[in-house]
């Protein structure tokens, strides 16, 4: 038997990186998309506690899915306990942008979903792909930017691997970058520090009242070894992420501040 897939992502079920990344796991496992119904990039690890749920079979592309009206946690957690499904492994993505650095996984709704997955038991992938144009993550991600093959062939690869080999040690979550344009293999990396030059826009509405823009261009490159660095000069980036945020580091700091 095939092992099985629950597939999400935070672009939204019409995506097509999610459905790039179905057809590729189509010919290796049992793939069940349970995706948000819309757009939900950049709300990380939240979840809907405070309204409903619902949740909607849909056919797209021609083949079977489930619409979450809801963040990428709550498709998790529906599929899960409410589908009752018991993937052997999840798979968040493929998203429209690379989700880089600690400052961009803690933001990521695909890593926050795969987060999601890992802490309710079953293990997780997330894929992302690099963007040139910054432009293209707030284009409608049911455009089709997923022409090339090798992209899924990347997706097929790591999950046959997984399922052959088995889960990384010591890793709840295996976080995928792949560049715009793959020049090199794999790169085992860790996170760099940041992926954007944050700043702030201030524009002002007709009335004269000020209102804000978050924005900041890309950081330019990292240091050798982070995953930043490795996109940029073209390799897969396979990121191993916990989700123990302890710092071990600092206990005999604090032992000798308040103990």
């Amino acid at each position: 038997m095939k092992p099985t897939v629950l597939l999400t992502n935070d672009d939204g079920v019409s995506s097509g990186g999610l459905w790039a990344a179905y057809a590729a796991l189509s010919e290796i496992a049992e793939v069940t998309v349970v995706a948000p119904a819309t757009q939900q990039s950049a709300v990380g690890r939240s979840i809907s506690i405070f309204e409903p749920i619902r949740l909607h079979k849909v056919i797209i592309n021609g083949f079977p899915a489930y619409a979450v009206d809801g963040k990428p946690t709550d498709a998790v957690i529906i599929g899960l306990y409410a589908l009752r499904l018991n993937p052997d492994l999840v798979v968040s993505g493929i998203n429209i942008g690379e989700n880089l650095s600690f400052e961009s996984i803690m933001t990521s709704g695909t890593v926050g979903a795969a987060l999601e997955a890992a802490n309710q038991g079953p293990r997780a992938v997330a894929f992302s792909l690099q963007v040139n144009d910054q432009g293209m993550k707030f284009d409608d991600p049911r455009s089709d930017m997923m022409h090339d093959d090798s992209i899924g062939d990347v997706v097929k690869d790591v999950c046959s691997t997984i399922f052959e080999k088995g889960f990384p040690e010591h890793t709840d979550v295996l976080n995928v970058n792949i560049p715009a344009e793959i020049k090199g293999g794999y790169e085992v990396t860790r996170l760099a520090h940041t992926l954007f030059h944050t700043g702030v826009e201030e524009r002002f509405d007709p009335r004269g009242r000020p209102y804000y823009w978050i924005d900041g261009p890309l950081v330019e490159d990292a240091e050798e070894g982070t995953d930043v660095h490795a996109v940029r000069q073209g390799r897969i980036s396979l990121t191993p992420i916990t989700l123990d945020c302890t710092a071990p580091a600092a206990f005999e700091g604090l032992r000798k501040q308040f103990c």
